[in-house]
């Protein structure tokens, strides 16, 4: 083959790649300019005094608003609350869901409206979720949970003065539950019946089923769920804003509400910055850790 037969096709390559490089570049673009530049505009302003009420007061502060933020005893709160509500929220969505993607497998009466109504609570809005759990499930006066009380004789429950963070798990729990329930449901339903039924051939009891069989076919599902969970839980903030503001106190105080509490309550947009960065700091910690413990069941 002559060098002038092969020119020709160098010449087609070159140009596909130009092609495909300048239809991936509005997208690189785009990414650059959501991501990065916000997360560059964040670092800037977390070394700046700058504050809303006092906006003559501006210039270079160095570290002074990270030392403000390491010394304030609401960021450990916050960080305690984050990763309390995340894992405890994992732990019930992915247990529970779990018990009833195995239930919903099995054929009984009224197994459709069953998945209906526990896929329900994840079409509705976070808001008016935790506007019906505040006044329609805990409230102490006229809720469902307080008739509950008094009707078996016991003194009803303000929750969210004396459980705050609690009640957050509760609501956030029921809220992601269907999510999980539908995810596993999935993988469950993926399952080859041949193999159960030759484990009951074997002499396998349900539950040595459950344990040999369902679980190890569920470890990627599971996987799945808590990734995908936990990048939404740790920006959980409609839920602490409508029903305890955060409080008591710090109680129920998360790094997002704590970044709402510095932005919007103090018009701290610096010390609001290094809290956001603190957040992303979590975060990635927490992606690292994730991926390191599910990257196996994720290989395709």
């Amino acid at each position: 083959m002559t060098a002038s037969s092969i020119q020709p096709e160098n010449d087609v390559s070159w140009r596909d790649t130009v092609a495909q490089s300048a239809l991936r570049l509005p997208a690189i673009v785009s990414l650059f300019i959501w991501s990065i530049v916000p997360l560059l505009m964040t670092i800037w302003f977390s070394f700046r005094r700058y504050n809303l009420m006092e906006p003559e007061r501006t210039g270079f502060d160095g570290v002074g608003n990270y030392r403000y933020l390491l010394s304030d005893p609401s960021l450990t709160s916050a960080i305690g609350n984050t990763v309390l509500l995340v894992c405890s929220v994992l732990v019930i969505t992915i247990g529970l869901g779990t018990l009833l993607a195995v239930l919903y497998d099995q054929e009984f009466f009224g197994r459709g409206i069953a998945r209906v109504l526990v896929l329900a609570p994840f079409f509705i809005m976070p808001t008016v979720s935790a506007l019906l759990w505040k006044n329609m499930m805990m409230h102490p006066d006229y809720g469902f949970l307080a008739f509950l009380m008094r009707s078996v004789g016991l003194k009803p429950v303000d929750w969210f003065a004396v459980a705050p963070l609690t009640s957050i798990i509760i609501i956030v729990s029921w809220q992601w539950l269907p999510f999980a329930v539908l995810t596993l449901l999935t993988a469950v339903q993926s399952l080859d019946s041949e193999r159960k039924e030759a484990a009951r051939m074997d002499g396998a009891n349900a539950f040595n089923i459950f344990r040999y069989i369902l679980l190890p076919h569920l470890e990627r599902a599971i996987s799945a769920t808590v990734m995908i969970e936990t990048i939404f839980l740790l920006g959980i903030f409609a839920e602490i804003y409508v029903t305890t503001s955060g409080g008591p106190g710090f109680a129920s105080t998360n790094l997002s509400f704590l970044i709402y509490r510095y932005a919007l309550l103090e018009y701290d947009i610096g010390g609001a910055s290094v809290a956001g960065l603190v957040a992303i700091v979590l975060a990635n910690i927490l992606a690292f850790f994730l991926m390191r413990s599910f990257a196996r069941n994720l290989d395709v």
